[in-house]
């Protein structure tokens, strides 16, 4: 009789859990559904974005070194081609990196006026990091210390020629060969000078500016 009665409370708990479920999953079960779904969809989301960034960024690297592959080949307007396709369409680094070397073909390519245009404007857009804006900077300053004026070569990179910014040094350089061809020796002196006076300053360049203090000291015009 006990064990019928056992069988009999089990039976009705059944029944309730059963009932309890039932009511439970008519109230909430849309919602688990939408969860469920929600879920798997954020799951699918997040590998197809990483697939797709992964994907975008080699088909882009790969982009990139043909285009440079190019320009070693001599195929300089084919490689400009190339690399103005990747400013356009390119992920990630690459479209400022196209950029970058899109300016140094014209440079190379004897476009003098076009490359310092290029490398200027790359040097004021605020989108692109710091230090490859003051990169491009220094690379118009130097096409501009043979083509260019010391006011413009100063224009581009006397904001680099402080104590605290790391270009420092090649900014003072180009400004100190600047105001030597213009005839300036008593300011190139003064760039050459702060060179020479830093202790950080990379051997190549120290040792260049006081070949050029030497110059001018022996020339006695400044």
């Amino acid at each position: 009789m006990v064990n019928q009665d056992d069988s009999f409370i089990r039976e009705v708990n059944e029944e309730l859990r059963s009932d309890q479920m039932k009511a439970i999953w008519t109230r909430f079960g849309g919602l688990i559904i939408g969860l469920a779904v929600l879920i798997v969809l954020g799951t699918v989301g997040k590998v197809g974005y990483d697939y797709w960034q992964e994907t975008s960024s080699s088909q882009s690297g790969d982009q990139f070194l043909a285009a440079l592959n190019l320009a070693r080949e001599n195929k300089s307007d084919e490689a400009l081609s190339a690399l103005a396709e990747l400013q356009k369409e390119g992920y990630g680094s690459y479209p400022v990196l196209a950029r970058l070397r899109a300016a140094t073909l014209q440079a190379q390519k004897g476009e003098t006026e076009a490359a310092v245009a290029a490398f200027s404007e790359i040097g004021k857009d605020t989108r692109i990091p710091p230090a490859l804006r003051d990169a491009a900077r220094l690379r118009a300053a130097y096409l501009l210390i043979d083509a260019g004026t010391y006011e413009q070569v100063s224009s581009e990179v006397e904001q680099l020629a402080v104590p605290q910014n790391a270009m420092r040094h090649s900014a003072r350089e180009a400004l100190g060969l600047a105001a030597y061809k213009a005839g300036d020796y008593a300011k190139a002196k003064s760039w050459f000078q702060q060179i020479a006076d830093d202790a950080e300053s990379p051997r190549g360049i120290a040792s260049r500016a006081q070949m050029l203090l030497d110059v001018i000291a022996a020339s006695g015009k400044a």
